[in-house]
């Protein structure tokens, strides 16, 4: 295994990060456990999680994922070994189940107390706003309309409310996810005023979805903050799984049919163009998307996500491939062929 700093901290992350959001419902407590045995063993020191979790999200399955992994690290005794990562959701229809409040009032506090308390632990290394309050482009989203939502600037109540939690010992550093350049550096902006930095930003990005490049990359690198990339193989088409209309039983778009958004047709068209070039270096298509993402200059993290072992096994085993100069421009002549097909 590899590893970076977490940015601007003496703690050193696996290149690849478990990702959990099967777990409690395409995948069972045990296969969990086999799976956090597994990677831990490889080396993958980090852990990804939410309050969310497990995906999609419904009242019934509320947050057991992080009982899951409460529950291992409280049999396996090891949690000083796990760098682990969490997320307040954010606000919407889509979690109304959660809390109606997004960000306000006391949401923060109880979110954390009841993250610590699921996941059997005093503290969380990295804690994380889910995606942003405000109205923007997030989730598929490509372009940027406004609409009045009536939000107010809070940036600063939030970092306040966190920072009270890091003095507490409950969070040791603060992050973001699906957040776009204009929120990512009003936090950070906010920061140098004694308040926590957002030290990385979970966003998607795979050999479908470079938008990151576009603006987060340069802040990323002059900022000293760092992505974790989630959905590296786009919800699994970069396996190569569903080529020529393949739909596998028990597969993520078979059971969940509206998680479509890496599977429009200039996808489709990329996704094969990949597959020709991986099938001429004698790469398997997860292989090269993965290893794609793992060295790019910006990425703290690459966070694989899988249902079977073998899956996961290969997925944690991409940090062995590196990719020559050559298949980087061949990547490269796709993206722009066809950029960006899948925001």
């Amino acid at each position: 295994m590899e590893y970076n700093k977490l940015p601007g901290t003496n703690i050193d992350v696996s290149k690849i990060c478990l990702g959990t959001m099967t777990w409690g419902r395409q995948n069972s407590e045990k296969e969990a456990f086999e799976q956090m045995d597994y990677s831990l063993d490889q080396g993958v020191n980090f852990f990804d999680t939410a309050e969310l979790y497990p995906v999609p999200a419904t009242p019934d399955k509320y947050a057991d994922t992080e009982r899951i992994i409460g529950n291992w690290l409280t049999n396996r005794k090891n949690r000083e070994k796990i760098i682990l990562a969490s997320k307040i959701a954010g606000p919407g229809d889509y979690t109304s189940h959660i809390r109606k409040t997004g960000f306000k009032d006391n949401s923060i506090d109880e979110a954390i107390n009841g993250s610590l308390k699921r996941l059997k632990t005093d503290y969380i290394d990295l804690y994380q706003l889910h995606w942003p309050e405000r109205m923007t482009n997030f989730f598929g989203k490509r372009g940027f309309t406004y609409v009045d939502d009536e939000w107010e600037d809070n940036f600063k109540e939030i970092l306040e409310k966190l920072k009270k939690n890091i003095q507490k010992g409950k969070i040791r550093y603060v992050g973001l996810s699906n957040e776009n350049p204009w929120g990512f550096m009003k936090f950070i902006e906010y920061s140098k005023n004694g308040l926590p930095k957002m030290i990385t930003t979970q966003n998607p990005y795979s050999l479908l979805n470079r938008l990151f490049e576009v603006g987060n990359a340069e802040i990323c690198k002059r900022e000293d903050v760092g992505l974790l990339a989630y959905s590296p193989l786009g919800f699994g088409v970069l396996s190569g799984k569903y080529r020529n209309g393949n739909l596998p039983e028990k597969s993520r778009l078979k059971l969940f049919p509206n998680l479509a958004r890496f599977s429009n047709e200039n996808s489709t068209k990329a996704i094969d163009m990949y597959y020709e070039i991986s099938k001429k270096y004698n790469l398997s298509l997860t292989e090269m998307s993965l290893a794609f993402v793992n060295d790019r200059p910006f990425v703290t993290s690459n966070i694989i996500g899988a249902t079977s072992m073998n899956q996961l096994k290969e997925n944690i085993n991409s940090i062995n491939t590196k990719l020559s100069k050559q298949i980087i421009s061949e990547i490269n002549l796709v993206n722009e062929k066809i950029p960006n097909p899948a925001p």
